[in-house]
């Protein structure tokens, strides 16, 4: 971005098939902002996808680690013989390719991932969710929710269910590029209420 080199949109950086970058979505490192997919996303080795909605803010350091890290552990050792080749990788691939997986990693639109948060694989993060700094995140998220800690716990829902749900409805993220530009201001200092008011009125509220 002009006068803020180490802030980039993902979108038209990425460039793994198994990385979904949603508009407006950023990453600011004010070292390699440009290596989030090299640097960010670990052992993206499998076939799950990381998945990232629209609008999400994401600080240095922020973590993604996919299943493709996992390691066998229905025996005695952990150790992941398979990855070595030869005979190793003869006798074992039957026991890597019959591991479950923990599936894709999904974080929705509007969340914001605080300096070194951490994902572990195959979790689903909510519309709106913060993760705190440095917070190690081992489950799902809700929508609207604040968690930190290492492993990361709920501090406080950021709404009430009746306003998580108009903002569920309004869907902001979706709204034309105009139309977010004529409403920043209320969509950074308005309510859920006003918001889903926008939506009516623009005839773009969603069925739950």
């Amino acid at each position: 971005m002009a006068g803020h080199p180490r802030v980039v949109f993902l979108k038209t950086l990425v460039t793994s098939p198994k990385i979904t970058i949603g508009d407006y979505t950023y990453y600011d490192d004010p070292e390699d902002a440009t290596g989030f997919e090299r640097n960010n996303v670990l052992y993206a080795y499998g076939p799950e996808q990381l998945i990232i909605g629209k609008f999400c803010a994401i600080a240095a350091g922020t973590r993604f680690l996919m299943a493709g890290g996992d390691h066998p552990i229905m025996g005695p050792s952990t150790f992941p013989f398979t990855i070595f080749g030869g005979e190793w990788a003869e006798r074992t691939l039957d026991v890597v390719s019959t591991m479950p997986s923990r599936g894709d990693t999904v974080a929705g639109n509007d969340v914001w991932f605080g300096h070194r948060a951490t994902v572990m694989p195959g979790l689903r993060i909510g519309d709106g969710a913060i993760i705190a700094a440095g917070a190690v995140v081992v489950a799902d998220v809700p929508a609207y929710t604040i968690v930190g800690g290492n492993p990361a716990r709920p501090i406080r829902q950021r709404f009430s269910d009746q306003d998580i749900d108009r903002l569920h409805r309004a869907a902001w993220w979706d709204w034309p590029a105009d139309l977010i530009t004529q409403h920043c201001r209320t969509l950074m200092a308005g309510t859920p209420a006003e918001i889903e008011h926008i939506a009516i009125e623009n005839g773009l509220e969603r069925a739950l």
